[in-house]
């Protein structure tokens, strides 16, 4: 043999870190699709996600222009109850009067001061920030215990929503707060702290009156949990937050109060409507209109709650009675305002995913996410905006309803916890 010849090495030397980085990326992706889909990884796909939206919500807040709508109306409302105005029928502000319940008054004449009289809004708008981030780390809480959604669902609930991080950031709405406080609540209920879970309830309620569509599905929950007798205690607690909040308005004309800030048959404006714009004006106004609707509403809860609310486990009966509860009313809701969504919109993919169905695929789900995401963006709404809204909602009525884990054979008996 040649003295200048090379021996070769085994057939398999080269090929051999060729196979070994094939072997390695496989496993990558198979750790990456488990990561996605696995609910046991959701606190680390939401760690991750709200680090991501702390960098996305602040470029919104600096590349996106405020549009002021209702915040000055929000300041000079407060700024008369600073003045020593306590008749809620004498508060006014650009947009109208005040028909808020008194807690809204009470924490946004911090925000008043906070803001320089509310002419900071870099000010509050980062303000709104740091609530959006800790209404997430609350929802993402809610979703770790109990485990039901893939964590590749939280995408879209985070960074894909242009509408929500406006509500938020660009429009400074209070929706934002009561959701806020009404996922605080939720969280205390999980935890079994039923009575500081119902004093969190009431202060959601105290912003605003939306928060009451959670209302038949926590009545439900504590006489399930506590029976007549022993929820009575917990219904106190949130009716003496309401008094004690109002009691300066109470007293002053109680009448007034009460009328303006828990108004049930205020009239919505049809220019506003995202839900019904495929109706006429004049029906969307007639009051036989709102009575159908009341009756739906109210008809759909009762069939729930004889057949379809008593889940698994209790944590899921908890998060699954409270926001079908919600769902159900929005469903039924004489009319549906751009800043409405944001009282449903963290609970979607729960009500997607949490509950399936066998015809009900991951493609579906996401692509009903879409079509909702994409009514609520389509300003001003249009009649296929509406209409594909409600078929939505319908097709998530129908998952719920048909949801073997709600079915009646798989009813157990939940233990009562005091």
């Amino acid at each position: 043999m040649a003295a200048g010849l090379r021996k070769r090495g085994p057939p398999g030397s080269v090929a051999q870190p060729a196979g070994l980085w094939k072997q390695w990326l496989q496993r990558a992706w198979q750790e990456c699709c488990r990561l996605l889909r696995e609910p046991r990884y959701t606190l680390l796909v939401a760690s991750c996600l709200c680090l991501a939206e702390v960098g996305i919500t602040f470029w919104v807040i600096h590349r996106v222009a405020y549009t002021e709508i209702d915040w000055k109306a929000y300041m000079a409302q407060v700024e008369g109850v600073l003045n020593g105005t306590h008749d809620y029928t004498q508060l006014q502000g650009d947009t109208g009067p005040l028909v808020y319940p008194a807690g809204f008054v009470y924490i946004f004449m911090v925000l008043y001061y906070a803001t320089g009289q509310g002419t900071d809004i870099p000010m509050a708008q980062n303000i709104f920030a740091v609530l959006y981030l800790v209404t997430l780390l609350l929802v993402f809480l809610i979703y770790h215990q109990t485990s039901k959604v893939p964590p590749f669902v939280f995408f879209f609930m985070c960074c894909a929503s242009y509408r929500v991080h406006s509500i938020f950031v660009l429009r400074l709405f209070n929706d934002p707060v009561a959701m806020a406080l009404l996922f605080l609540s939720v969280n205390l209920f999980l935890a079994h702290h039923w009575g500081w879970g119902c004093c969190c309830f009431s202060l959601a309620v105290s912003v605003k009156m939306n928060i009451l569509l959670f209302a038949p599905g926590l009545l439900f929950l504590l006489l399930t949990q506590f029976g007549f007798r022993g929820a009575l205690p917990k219904l106190a607690i949130c009716a003496a937050i309401q008094v004690v909040l109002g009691l300066p308005f109470l007293l002053e004309n109680p009448i007034g109060y009460l009328s303006r800030s828990f108004d049930l048959g205020r009239q919505f404006l049809f220019q506003w409507t995202v839900n019904w714009r495929f109706l006429p004006e004049a029906i969307f106004l007639h009051r036989a209109f709102h009575l159908a609707l009341l009756a739906a509403h109210l008809t759909l809860l009762l069939l729930f709650a004889l057949f379809l609310c008593t889940a698994l486990t209790t944590l899921l009966q908890i998060v699954s009675t409270l926001f079908t509860s919600n769902f159900i009313g929005i469903c039924f809701s004489r009319s549906l305002h751009y800043q409405f969504y944001v009282w449903y919109f963290h609970t979607l993919p729960y009500l997607l995913w949490a509950m399936p169905v066998r015809w009900l695929t991951h493609l579906l789900r996401l692509l009903v996410l879409g079509l909702i995401e994409l009514s609520w963006n389509t300003y001003p709404s249009t009649s296929f905006s509406s209409a594909s809204l409600h078929i939505c909602h319908a097709v998530i009525l129908l998952q719920l309803w048909l949801s073997p884990q709600s079915s009646p054979k798989n009813i157990q008996p939940s233990r009562k916890t005091h």
